[in-house]
């Protein structure tokens, strides 16, 4: 249920019960039956029990929101220290396989698409980023892999990540 339909749910509610109670003062004045006050008193009383229900409702989801909001923070806090840590590395290993590629002598769109291979997008995706024809994607693929010697997509991958998981 979202905020503004607990906030109408919940001034009906209280509407209710100040007009019903305002209703028992004066059916008790006038001296109405005891079953009919009786059964106005548990609608009262029930719709004072739906506010109540409402504002703790309300209540644990400010806690819960503000609980999953420190759980965001702590989770930011941790990936900007781990990238932090891990951006010197990251950097080496990206001029390393770029020396890698330059080796084989790569043209700049067979790197780029190696990049794209390494990174795990598809013929298709690389294309699409490219602008380029599927098959055009495909065929620098297979330069790539020829010019490195290499049998496809998981060997090029395996090439520079082998020694890195140990």
């Amino acid at each position: 249920m979202k905020n503004h339909e607990r906030l109408v749910i919940g001034i009906i509610l209280s509407a209710i019960a100040v007009f019903i109670g305002l209703d028992l003062f004066t059916d008790a004045r006038q001296g109405a039956a005891w079953w009919h006050l009786a059964f106005e008193l548990a609608i009262a009383i029930g719709a004072i029990f739906g506010v109540l229900l409402l504002l703790i409702g309300a209540m644990r989801l400010r806690a819960n929101l503000a609980i999953a909001n420190i759980n965001i923070s702590e989770h930011k806090a941790t990936t900007e220290i781990w990238r932090a840590r891990a951006k010197t590395y990251i950097d080496g290993l990206s001029k390393a396989i770029n020396t890698q590629l330059d080796d084989w002598k790569l043209s700049a769109s067979e790197k780029e698409i190696a990049f794209m291979l390494l990174k795990g997008l598809s013929l298709r995706e690389i294309a699409q980023i490219r602008g380029t024809n599927e098959k055009t994607a495909r065929a620098q693929a297979t330069s790539i892999y020829q010019k490195s010697n290499l049998n496809g997509r998981a060997d090029l991958a395996a090439f520079f990540l082998e020694d890195l998981l140990g």
